[in-house]
């Protein structure tokens, strides 16, 4: 991938409809509450990494052998989609999962959802897991017209063992693939190694070059 150019861009907008949604996401635009953002190159350990937008076609998304494991290893955990909100008991747990980081320690979950995540600025789910009656891990994914966009997804460091970050993931395709959409957007990462590098893990990856403003299968 040849050098991208330099793009640092943002702007806020309360209210998006959801073809709307397909449109920004497709171009490298990325929200936290209602601002929007997309930005080529960050700042990395000292360093510069290129960041590459990814998303998952869903046409041709097929699980891994890896990702068939976790399913069956979770298959006692029950799943359900409800419309997102901003709960006590959410933040609790982002409080006790962000303690699994030793760099970039974000401070408080409403920075990824805002104060209205079930409406601003487009429509969002809540992915709550259970196990045994426990409460193990919840995802947000925002949705689009034919694309959904996972915000932000946490579970309890006690399960980490269960790979629940992966599963969350696979549970919010199957909920788009299921609901008639074409792509799901499981964010950014970047081009050098990092701890993102789970999300180039799926089958029918594609990536965006900040140069030419086009979709490129991504080999994994």
């Amino acid at each position: 991938m040849k050098q991208p150019p330099i793009i640092m861009e943002s702007f806020r907008l309360p209210q998006v409809p959801p073809d709307g949604m397909d449109e920004l996401w497709a171009r490298g635009w990325r929200h936290f509450g209602d601002e929007f953002f997309r930005y080529s190159i960050m700042e990395h350990r000292g360093g510069w990494e290129v960041i590459l937008p990814l998303r998952i076609d869903l046409q041709r998304f097929e699980p891994t052998k890896c990702q068939r494991r976790n399913l069956r290893k979770n298959a006692g955990v029950e799943v359900i989609f409800r419309p997102a909100v901003l709960s006590p008991e959410a933040e609790a747990m982002f409080a006790r999962h962000k303690t699994r980081f030793i760099d970039n320690i974000p401070d408080a979950l409403e920075i990824f959802l805002g104060p209205e995540p079930g409406v601003v600025p487009c429509g969002c789910l809540e992915q709550r897991c259970h196990f045994e009656g426990e409460l193990v891990a919840i995802s947000f994914l925002d949705l689009g017209a034919r694309s959904i966009s996972s915000v932000y997804g946490m579970f309890e460091p006690a399960h980490s063992a269960r790979g629940l970050g992966i599963f969350t993931l696979l549970q919010e395709l199957e909920w788009a693939r299921n609901a008639g959409m074409r792509y799901a957007y499981p964010g950014y990462a970047t081009v050098g190694p990092s701890h993102y590098d789970y999300k180039k893990q799926f089958r029918g990856l594609e990536a965006f070059d900040w140069s030419s403003g086009r979709w490129f299968d991504w080999p994994r």
